[in-house]
């Protein structure tokens, strides 16, 4: 059986004195989750936006990334399955 969707996210980035704060929407069209993360530049470094974007947007993706992996397992064990140990695969699903 073959299944395709499409989901849609969006990353939101704002950067002031240093500090970099990322949100980021997925939108499943049954669900919306969102995570978020931020980044701030240490003393004595340069402050190069580009760098705190990237450490706040991937914060804010695994953020995401484990809302999502909580919502699966939550959706997994209302169906009567518990969790597998986690030295296995989780629920068949290749990492």
């Amino acid at each position: 059986m073959t299944h395709t969707t499409e989901w849609n996210v969006r990353v939101h980035l704002s950067e002031d004195g240093g500090r970099t704060t990322a949100r980021v929407e997925l939108d499943t069209g049954a669900a919306a989750f969102t995570g978020t993360g931020t980044a701030r530049c240490a003393p004595g470094d340069r402050d190069v936006p580009e760098i705190g974007d990237e450490f706040a947007a991937g914060r804010a993706l695994r953020d995401l990334g484990d809302r999502l992996l909580q919502t699966a397992e939550h959706d997994v064990e209302a169906r009567g399955a518990g969790p597998e140990p986690r030295t296995s695969t989780p629920y068949g699903w290749s990492l």
